[in-house]
C-alpha cells in the first residue's frame, strides 16, 4: 500500500478499547464518558480487519487502548495475531500504562511479543498520582520488572510536562540505563478536551534535549523501530533516547502508519479528522474484497501532514477526539 505521497504503509496501530484504568492528565478528563461496549467491534472482528491489513502489506500490529490490557478477554487477540508472525507479519507490540502487567507479561512472551512499549512519566510516587489520578506507581513498576523477568524488551514513554516532570528527565535517563530500558521522550499533544490548560503542560523537546545533552553523551543513530521516534545512543548508559516531536518538529515525511480504532474507524491521520468506516463493509459480508477495498480507498486519502498546533489564544485542542479514543 502507498499512499498519494508515495509512502509505503506497513504499521498499523489498533485500540482494542477506549477504556483506561488510569486518568492522565494530559489524556482525558478524569470523568470520562466510554464507548458503549455495544459500539466495539469483536475481538475476532479485530483481528479480521488486521489479516486484511496484513494481507495489504502491513507488517508491524501495535495494540494500544485506551489500557488494551483491560479488554476482557484481549489475549485471544494478541494469541490470534502472535500466529501470524512469520506469516506476513514481522512484529506485534503492545503500548500499555504497565498496570496489568504483572498479570499478562508471561502471556505476552508466550504469544510472539517481544517489545513492549509502558508509559511512566515520573518516578516520584506523589507525582504519579498526580498525574494518573488514579494511580499507584508500585503497581506499574511491579509490571514492568514481570515484564522484564518474562523477556520482554521495554522501552518507556514519558511526556514531557512543563514544571511538572522537566526537572527529573536526567534522574529517568539514569534509571532506564540501570535497568537496561530505552527511553522515548514525548510533546504533549493538543487532542480532546481535559480538565486544564494543555499550553500550561507544553514543553518543547528541543529544549530538554540541549538540557540532557550537558549531562550526558548524545550521539545521532540511524536506529529505528518503525514509529515516529527520532533516536540518539546515550553513551554513558548504552541505551537510546528516542523524541517524539509533533509539534517542534513534525515526522510526517516518513509516516507509514495508519490506526484502527476500537469500533471500526480508520484514521489515516493522527492530527486530523478524515477517516473511513470499515465496519460498515466488515459486517456486510463474510468476503473481505469489499473491506479491502475501503482500506486501499481510505490509503488514497491520506494526508501530507497533521495541523497539531498549540494555540495560546484559544486554548483548544487541534483534534476534538482524546488519544484514548484513536490509539494511544
Amino acid at each position: 500500500m502507498r499512499d498519494p505521497f508515495g509512502r509505503e504503509i506497513t504499521y498499523l496501530r489498533v485500540s482494542v478499547t477506549d477504556r483506561c484504568d488510569l486518568r492522565c492528565v494530559y489524556c482525558m478528563a478524569e470523568e470520562m464518558t466510554f464507548l458503549p461496549k455495544a459500539e466495539l467491534l469483536t475481538l475476532e472482528e479485530l483481528e479480521r480487519v488486521s489479516a486484511a491489513f496484513i494481507r495489504l502489506g502491513v507488517r508491524k500490529i501495535r495494540l494500544t487502548g485506551g489500557e488494551p490490557l483491560v479488554r476482557r478477554d484481549v489475549m485471544r487477540l494478541v494469541r490470534g495475531l502472535g500466529a501470524r508472525i512469520g506469516h506476513g507479519l514481522d512484529e506485534l507490540t503492545v503500548t500499555t500504562n504497565g498496570s496489568q502487567l504483572t498479570r499478562f507479561a508471561g502471556d505476552l512472551a508466550a504469544a510472539g511479543v517481544r517489545r513492549i512499549n509502558v508509559s511512566l512519566d515520573t518516578l516520584d510516587p506523589a507525582k504519579f498520582t498526580a498525574i494518573t489520578r488514579w494511580g499507584r506507581i508500585e503497581k506499574t513498576l511491579d509490571g514492568i520488572f514481570a515484564a522484564k523477568a518474562a523477556g520482554l524488551a521495554i522501552k518507556i514513554n514519558a511526556v514531557a510536562l512543563k514544571g511538572v516532570n522537566e526537572d527529573e528527565l536526567d534522574r529517568m535517563v539514569a534509571w532506564c540505563g540501570e535497568h537496561g530500558f530505552d527511553l522515548c521522550l514525548i510533546e504533549t499533544m493538543p487532542m480532546g478536551d481535559i480538565d486544564g490548560d494543555r499550553t500550561d503542560q507544553y514543553l518543547p523537546l528541543s529544549i530538554v534535549r540541549a538540557r540532557l545533552a550537558k549531562s550526558w553523551t548524545l550521539t545521532e543513530t540511524d536506529y529505528a523501530t518503525g514509529g515516529p521516534a527520532r533516536y540518539v545512543n546515550v553513551g554513558e548508559t548504552g541505551q537510546r533516547i528516542g523524541f517524539i516531536t509533533p509539534m517542534t518538529h513534525n515526522f510526517c515525511e516518513s509516516c507509514n502508519r495508519v490506526r484502527l480504532t476500537c469500533t471500526g474507524t480508520m484514521y489515516m491521520c493522527l492530527g486530523q479528522d478524515d477517516a473511513a468506516d470499515l465496519r460498515t463493509p466488515l459486517r456486510a459480508s463474510g468476503d473481505d474484497a469489499a473491506l479491502e477495498a475501503a482500506i486501499l480507498e481510505a490509503i488514497e486519502r491520506k494526508p501530507k501532514g497533521h495541523d497539531f498546533v498549540i494555540d495560546r489564544r484559544r486554548n483548544r485542542p487541534a483534534v476534538a477526539r482524546h488519544m484514548s479514543l484513536t490509539g494511544g
